[in-house]
């Protein structure tokens, strides 16, 4: 699922910079690539906690763990999340072409406050982390226009001064703490859950009640049920508590279906199709950054370029999102320790 999600990211964002000509709102591509995009960054964010939440348990799990140790754990990941974060607004930079300013929060920096905050909640129980996770998702509705619903994508990635910065990292940038943290609080309870597929199918029951909810009220209201930004029940900048439920119920079903009957000690959804995937899964955060750079170059190079037409931009993103598999498994049997993954093992 780590691969899976990953490059659902890489999908999104190449079609973001290499967008067909005369799509609108409404073309079946249009509602395809948004559908991933709105499933791409829960999905990648969930299972980034899922990880997070495990790692912290060993570590909590060792009879020696201290202070000394948690720093220990802690520093590496906080730093390298940071810095790749960095790194990808230089890749992508909008003096470039790109989408970001360099100081810009985004989803890596969502990571490392999950990862700061590991510590804490693993010692709260499954029940407080999914009520918790229940507020964070309500969030959107006390927010309001603090989160800034009518901003453009340039208000949202830029800022001036510490404050605005701490705020686009908090509750108003493109991927803040409140209410984002929601998917890493899922991510741990997918953990927990892992023995008890009963317990997560009923909240995959009732996800879907609650989307086929969102959905009869955009049909009330007669207003789109899903857009990227605008008026909608579902949006993503900034996210809506309509959308953190939907998507959250998509994360559960897809792990669902990939799981397959390996809880039981069966085999894993796809059986052996999905195994070309492992090695991506292993460098996710590498794909991740390195995906950048492929886009960072390109934006460049499109600066004042007409756009492709439907057919070009297509197989542009399809095959730059699939090139990470076989490129992964070369990464795994060549130069398996080059990798941020390798680096941030070497630093713990």
């Amino acid at each position: 699922m780590r691969a899976i999600a990953v490059l659902c990211m890489v999908e999104v964002h190449t079609a973001a910079i290499i967008p067909p000509e005369g799509i609108s709102v409404g073309h079946p591509a249009a509602f395809v690539a948004a559908a991933f995009g709105g499933m791409a960054a829960p999905m990648f964010v969930a299972i980034s906690g899922w990880g997070i939440h495990m790692s912290a348990i060993r570590r909590a799990a060792d009879p020696a763990h201290n202070a000394g140790i948690w720093l220990r754990w802690l520093a590496p990941r906080i730093l390298l999340l940071s810095l790749c974060q960095l790194l990808v607004n230089l890749l992508l930079s909008a003096d470039r072409g790109g989408r970001f300013e360099w100081q810009t929060p985004g989803v890596l920096t969502l990571l490392a406050i999950g990862a700061l905050l590991a510590p804490v909640l693993i010692r709260l129980s499954m029940r407080s982390r999914a009520l918790l996770m229940l507020v964070m998702m309500a969030t959107p509705l006390a927010l309001g226009d603090i989160s800034g619903p009518d901003w453009s994508w340039w208000e949202r990635v830029g800022s001036e001064g510490v404050s605005e910065w701490l705020a686009r990292l908090l509750w108003n940038g493109t991927y803040p703490a409140v209410p984002w943290l929601g998917f890493v609080l899922l991510g741990s309870l997918i953990y927990d859950l892992a023995d008890n597929p009963a317990a997560r199918e009923r909240g995959i029951v009732l996800g879907l009640a609650a989307t086929t909810v969102t959905a009869a009220i955009a049909a009330f209201e007669e207003i789109p049920w899903a857009l990227t930004e605008g008026e909608a029940v579902l949006t993503f900048f900034p996210a809506s508590t309509a959308f953190l439920v939907v998507s959250g119920t998509f994360v559960l079903i897809a792990h669902r279906a990939l799981e397959g009957s390996e809880a039981s000690g069966g085999e894993p959804g796809g059986g052996d199709r999905l195994a070309s995937l492992e090695s991506a899964g292993r460098i996710t955060l590498t794909i991740y950054v390195a995906h950048f750079a492929v886009l960072g170059a390109v934006a460049s190079a499109m600066q004042g370029e007409p756009r492709l037409e439907l057919v070009p931009a297509f197989a542009a993103t399809i095959a730059n999102t699939l090139i990470w598999i076989p490129l992964a498994a070369w990464h795994q049997k060549h130069i398996p320790n080059i990798s941020f993954e390798a680096l941030l093992n070497r630093l713990s």
